[in-house]
């Protein structure tokens, strides 16, 4: 049988996104690309496995990288890290077009939103793309929840703005060192997914690696 992509080599392997059998080369090469591939295809999770380990991060072009997130700030905000983690799953479950350049786009979108609103001055663009848009909705919708429930829990004052931006500043550089920068691609989002189980509606608790 003859690849149907490229219609010279031979089709070997299985692509559970086309529901039928391509050559090993286009798989590589068309995987998150042209193939919007399944989570839990065998050959995109081995693919991402072995690029992580081979991967090599850009410092430079991370962002907000004046930031450091440190382990004591990630333990203490742990209830806000995750929520925002859960509120990212459960709409990716429900939208599934969205990819991770997306989340990361949104999530640099608040905190630019969160980083005005710290030092006293109120400025929000969210973005225009139907995806994104909805996305930032529901972000800052789980971060007045948290507020709100933290509030009546303990009532103590509000969650301060800092606190929110930079946990926001920790998934956005998450997901700047786990996304491989494919148009379709969920590396990110899967990380996610596999930490808090989208479609249970109980937030189990997060187990995410800070970047070294």
């Amino acid at each position: 049988m003859i690849c149907p992509i490229c219609q010279k080599r031979k089709a070997k392997r299985f692509c559970p996104a086309r529901g039928d059998t391509i050559c090993s080369v286009d798989c590589g090469t068309e995987r998150e690309v042209t193939i919007d591939c399944p989570s839990d295809c065998p050959h995109l999770i081995a693919s991402r496995t072995y690029d992580y380990e081979r991967q090599e991060i850009d410092w430079s072009k991370m962002p907000f990288r004046e930031t450091k997130i440190t382990a004591e700030f990630v333990s203490e905000q742990k209830e806000l890290i995750d929520a925002l983690a859960y509120a990212i799953c459960s709409y990716a479950a429900e939208n599934h077009p969205l990819v991770d350049a997306d989340a990361v786009q949104v999530l640099g979108s608040l905190v630019e939103t969160y980083r005005t609103l710290s030092s006293g001055i109120y400025y929000e663009k969210p973005p225009d793309y139907r995806y994104q848009r909805e996305l930032y909705e529901r972000l800052k919708a789980a971060i007045d929840e948290y507020r709100k429930t933290q509030a009546q829990r303990t009532g103590l004052g509000t969650v301060r703005d800092s606190a929110v931006r930079d946990s926001l500043i920790f998934f956005a550089q998450l997901g700047y060192a786990r996304s491989n920068g494919r148009p379709k691609g969920r590396a990110f989002l899967d990380l996610l997914r596999r930490e808090f189980a989208p479609g249970v509606f109980e937030k189990p608790a997060s187990n995410i690696v800070l970047l070294s």
